[in-house]
């Protein structure tokens, strides 16, 4: 499943309160370090970070998914050695447990069930 992918509400924010700045005439002036070249420079840092971030989290998914598929065909031949041994060797063999087998002298038997008494059912003619 895919990672989502992160925004920023305070990103938006921004951008919207910097058009809304630029929109302003004469140019406001509210001091040497709250000018609108600081806040369009924090505003392009911060969306360059959150690309950056939302890069790699697609990235992480590439290596799950890649890790995923590399699982899945030892997986694969897992089970194909074991299939291999009981097959060499039988399936009550010491080869086969060493392959991580259950050795089938070492099984434990099933159970029946137990039918019980008085189960409600008419009995047959």
């Amino acid at each position: 499943m895919a990672r989502l992918k992160r925004t920023s509400a305070v990103l938006e924010a921004a951008r919207k309160r910097l058009s809304g700045l630029k929109g302003i005439t004469p140019k406001a002036d509210f001091g040497p370090n709250l000018t609108e070249t600081i806040y369009t420079a924090k505003i392009d840092s911060v969306a360059a970070r959150l690309a950056a971030y939302n890069q790699k989290l697609a990235e992480l998914d590439q290596d799950q998914n890649d890790l995923q598929a590399e699982e899945a065909e030892l997986n694969d031949l897992n089970r194909r050695f074991l299939s291999a041994g009981e097959a060499t060797y039988g399936p009550d063999s010491n080869e086969y447990e060493m392959l991580g087998g259950t050795r089938k002298s070492e099984r434990k038997k099933p159970t029946k069930k137990s039918g019980g008494t008085g189960g409600g059912g008419s009995p047959k003619p």
